[in-house]
């Protein structure tokens, strides 16, 4: 696993750009809710102790994790953000739905770094199980919701 030996929410914010000047946009999705919520509220805290301020932060909520992909196009279009974080999670089930669904997530959030200038961090947690699911989201492996923002400061800076 790539996280087993990393800890996701470990960051040296001496080396992060400052925030204060940068708008980001959260798209959540709503299903798995408890992880979800969970990498948001990383994610959050992780863009305001890098010095963002409240009223630069949006958050649209989407049904699903497939959905992201429009809920962060939406976002690109009215909110004028300079990052945005995709969060959701996909826990696998006895179906193949599980690998269409990350599959067509991962290829559209990749579409929109593709055709937009604004950078969509990919943050959406595709795990075998919800034991998988709690260590990355804020557990034994930390917050990739926390890693995500981190990843969107970085790049709205490149992007400026």
């Amino acid at each position: 696993m790539a996280t087993e030996n990393k800890n996701l929410s470990v960051y040296d914010k001496n080396k992060i750009p400052n925030a204060k000047e940068l708008r980001f946009g959260i798209v959540v999705s709503e299903w798995n809710g408890e992880i979800t919520e969970a990498l948001y509220q990383g994610a959050e805290e992780a863009l305001l102790d890098c010095g963002a301020l409240p009223e630069n932060i949006f958050r649209q909520n989407v049904p699903g994790s497939f959905e992201l992909t429009f809920g962060c196009k939406k976002m690109i279009q009215t909110e004028k953000v300079d990052a945005i974080v995709a969060i959701g999670s996909v826990i696998r089930g006895e179906t193949s739905h599980f690998d269409f669904v990350c599959s067509a997530t991962a290829q559209g959030i990749k579409d929109l770094n593709v055709a937009y200038d604004v950078p969509v961090i990919f943050c959406v947690l595709t795990d075998d199980n919800i034991e998988q699911s709690r260590a990355r989201s804020g557990g034994k492996h930390g917050n990739k919701g926390t890693e995500a923002a981190i990843a969107a400061i970085q790049m709205a800076v490149i992007g400026k």
